[in-house]
């Protein structure tokens, strides 16, 4: 089999977590084949940077030769370039054998440390002439367009002023921006599209630069669109970030590999959904257990902690023409009523991921205590003021019930319809827990 190749040429970490060591995971992760070209070595950690030592540029170039006489490469990108004599080496490295360029202009490291000398930005600038796409934090986009960037429209005429130094594609990081979330800014073709992404809490994360760019250069690898390439490499970086791991005594370094799982886990729970889903509206029984408010399936990623790691229906399955309807499609974020009750028992078993909502009657009822499942019930009339009704009645069915039961039912209250939910480990098992509920109240 015939893997990609994707080129880093950029610094080593010595801290494992940005620069060289960060681009090969990240290629790795993504399924191809890392090669690299070092232009310095770095004694830091997680705190800091501690020395750096520039390689000669002739070395630059020894190591762009060798990897290049023997590897198949269209894409490279660049990290940590240092000086104007590295930077002039991989310029002409990049001519020499056609090379399409991301360039990460690295300015700084993460912990405050100079990366670029002083009198080597006039070679960036230059070298961004031969750049498919050059990828610029807020802060280094000041730099390369000499505009202060304080809003969107200042990211928009930056991102026009470096598009003018000759890079097909300018992409600013909104990282540096205020805002709930952090959008990235791609000028292409004249025409701005923009990449949008949760703003991940937590403090300032290493390596986050460097894996953006080299994720984005592994898709570009593999043939993808540039379009489709940064919006799949910002779901891995922001994956990367979530998972980010707990080493060292300073800045904590993202998380590529877990980053993958997690990307791989977002997608079955999104295909589970749909599929449960599916099953229930093709079923004519499962029309009877509709409540009037409609209902929803959602499954919980693996330690969930929020409802936006919840996948749900954006609509809900309703009642029209006699028959289910499904009015929406997976997505996370897509229920907040069950998915806060799954949030909540799966703080008790970690196993229990999937929740689907059903309407309550005496006979549904009956049914699961005839099918011997675990029940569970809360009263409304009794819920305290300031709370979320279903973390408070799920807590309550909990306790009632000595543990995580399989149904979790209330009689409603005044403008509140009766309800009952279904809990299980997957989508799949509680949608077949409910169409066999169907079959017995039918």
């Amino acid at each position: 089999m015939k893997v990609p190749c994707a080129l880093a040429i950029a610094g080593s970490d010595s801290g494992g977590g940005a620069g060289v060591q960060a681009d090969l995971k990240t290629f790795s992760a993504l399924g191809v084949h890392g090669l690299c070209v070092l232009t310095a070595v770095t004694a830091q950690n997680t705190r800091g940077i501690e020395a750096t030592f520039e390689l000669p540029p002739e070395f630059v170039t020894q190591q762009l030769d060798t990897v290049m006489r023997d590897f198949d490469v269209e894409w490279a990108k660049t990290g940590m370039l240092g000086s104007a004599g590295i930077i002039r080496a991989v310029e002409a490295g990049a001519k020499r054998y056609k090379l399409r360029l991301v360039v990460d202009p690295v300015m700084v490291a993460a912990t405050g440390a100079p990366l670029l000398r002083e009198d080597a930005l006039a070679a960036l600038v230059r070298l961004l002439k031969h750049a498919e796409l050059v990828t610029p934090n807020v802060p280094e986009a000041e730099r390369l367009s000499g505009i202060k960037i304080k809003s969107r429209a200042d990211v928009r005429r930056a991102a026009r002023a470096i598009s003018k130094l000759g890079p097909r594609a300018v992409l600013i990081k909104g990282g540096h921006l205020k805002g709930r979330e952090v959008v990235d800014f791609l000028y292409s073709d004249g025409k701005f599209k923009e990449f949008k992404g949760p703003r991940i809490a937590g403090g300032p994360t290493h390596g986050t630069g460097c894996s953006f760019a080299s994720a984005i250069t592994a898709e570009l690898a593999k043939g993808a669109s540039l379009n489709y390439a940064i919006a799949r490499a910002k779901e891995f970086v922001e994956g990367a970030i979530e998972t980010r791991l707990r080493v060292g005594e300073g800045l904590e370094p993202v998380n590529q590999m877990a980053a993958l799982l997690l990307s791989a886990e977002k997608g079955r729970s999104l295909e589970e959904v749909w599929q449960a889903a599916k099953l229930l509206v093709e079923n004519p029984k499962f029309v009877e257990l509709l409540p009037e408010v409609g209902s929803n399936i959602v499954m919980a990623l693996p330690g969930a902690e929020k409802t936006s790691d919840v996948v749900g229906l954006s609509g809900r399955i309703v009642k029209s023409g006699g028959r289910a309807r499904l009015t929406g499609f997976p997505e996370f974020g897509g229920s907040e009523h069950v998915a806060n009750i799954v949030l909540t028992a799966m703080q008790h078993d970690p196993k229990i991921r999937a929740g689907l909502n059903i309407r309550y009657s005496p006979d549904v009822l009956r049914a699961c205590r005839n099918l011997g499942l675990t029940i569970g019930t809360f009263e409304r009339s009794r819920e305290p003021r300031g709370v979320k009704t279903m973390v408070w009645g799920t807590e309550q069915a909990i306790k009632r019930a000595g543990k995580v039961p399989q149904v979790i039912f209330d009689r409603g209250a005044p403008g509140k319809e009766a309800m009952m939910r279904l809990l299980g480990r997957s989508p799949l098992e509680v949608a077949e827990l409910a169409l066999q509920l169907a079959r017995s109240v039918g």
